[in-house]
């Protein structure tokens, strides 16, 4: 009998497909389930967005392929973009990328990366796709230790100069998915400064720098002197602008590491539908005002639940930025035990902090995107479950 690919045969169970199984389950006999799990906005595109989208489908001549790169126009929207926000000029050509959402091109670039057996460095706790990138890549993955004592922000120095020198790209991603943690750009610089003296790439994962608090700005990777030597940056159009199920996004940064991602790409996709880019571009070039009303939604929400949650004794930090809460489970509890006694007897879906990697042991991860009311419903439902129950 003929078998998979031991790529597929050793894979790791992907924990969110048993809560995804359990809540079917629960649905089923009726039981209305708060999803307070996943990592998708329930809120609207901008109005502006979807008109552009509208004009864009009435014309016949975008029902062809697109350049495998992206269109040009979207292309250049990414680069006024990057220099509006960030100050930081690039090429469209050579140093910007159209992707069907970032997760694709993050697992892509892998191939384009590594060789079997090399060795990649992925944040622990981190996003679970970094893992998997380096598995379908064969290649070898390490964990990039982080932990609350030092608020989830890489010690560089707790890992021996050897691991770099062995190292082939590092993943880094801030604001973080799953801790919630943010930077300032001294931290990013000292990742590029330890990338070029090692020959390392980095790829930094910046999904949710536009989801912000009180202020904080997100840093670019890009900002730093050098980063092009060494770095690539992955946005997203699913956080910032509610376009998730679109699969838009971009690359931008190193043109070498843009050209070997496009050789990759040009031979497995023939990029997003170019209505979507059209979209895309009207989102970049007119969102600004948007993306604060956006953020501020969900700080309401996140100071919501941070306040309710402490009254409920657990420990919860307010994040600058994402729209997720990182908050520690009960003493007595795993963070599976947790989350399965949260959904069994109250509905409330949360993510284990193990499905991000054994250093998210101890912790879940609460996502806002879900209406005020339901996260309110959410806190009530928690306070019914008895938690003094052990833990088997």
């Amino acid at each position: 009998m003929n078998t998979f690919s031991d790529i597929v045969q050793t894979m790791p169970p992907y924990l969110f497909s048993r809560f995804q199984k359990k809540k079917e389950e629960l649905l089923k006999l009726g039981v209305d389930v708060i999803d307070l799990g996943i990592g998708a906005p329930d809120l609207p595109p901008p109005s502006f967005v979807i008109e552009a989208l509208k004009e864009a489908l009435d014309a016949p001549e975008h029902y062809t392929y697109s350049p495998y790169g992206g269109c040009r126009e979207y292309r250049e929207a990414v680069a006024r973009f990057y220099e509006r926000e960030y100050g930081v000029k690039l090429d469209p050509e050579t140093e910007v990328l159209a992707l069907i959402g970032s997760k694709e091109g993050i697992v892509h670039l892998l191939q384009a990366v590594l060789n079997p057996g090399e060795l990649a460095l992925v944040p622990d706790p981190g996003y679970p796709v970094y893992r998997t990138a380096v598995h379908f890549a064969r290649g070898q993955s390490r964990s990039l230790p982080l932990d609350a004592q030092h608020g989830y922000i890489p010690r560089f120095d707790a890992l021996p100069s050897s691991v770099y020198d062995q190292a082939k790209i590092m993943f880094l991603n801030y604001p973080s998915n799953p801790t919630a943690a943010a930077v300032d750009l001294d931290v990013l610089a000292e990742a590029v400064s330890l990338a070029r003296r090692h020959r390392m790439f980095i790829a930094h994962d910046a999904a949710y720098s536009f989801v912000t608090f009180a202020g904080f700005q997100a840093p670019s990777i890009l900002q730093v002197d050098g980063a092009k030597e060494v770095a690539v940056e992955f946005g997203s159009l699913s956080k910032s602008y509610n376009m998730a199920g679109c699969r838009i996004g971009y690359v931008v940064g190193n043109r070498d590491m843009i050209r070997a991602l496009s050789v990759i790409k040009s031979n497995t996709d023939t990029c997003q539908f170019i209505p979507i880019q059209k979209a895309a571009v009207a989102a970049l070039t007119n969102g600004r005002t948007f993306i604060r009303e956006n953020s501020r939604i969900y700080e309401q929400r996140m100071n919501m639940m941070a306040e309710r949650l402490r009254e409920l004794g657990i420990d919860v930090q307010r994040p600058k930025a994402t729209f997720f809460l990182w908050i520690p489970v009960y003493d007595g509890y795993s963070s599976e035990r947790f989350a399965a006694k949260l959904l069994e007897e109250a509905g409330v879906i949360v993510t284990p902090g193990t499905a991000f990697g054994s250093a998210g042991e101890g912790y879940v991860r609460v996502s806002l995107s879900a209406p005020m009311e339901r996260l309110e419903q959410a806190v009530e439902r928690w306070k019914q479950v008895d938690w003094e129950e052990s833990a088997p």
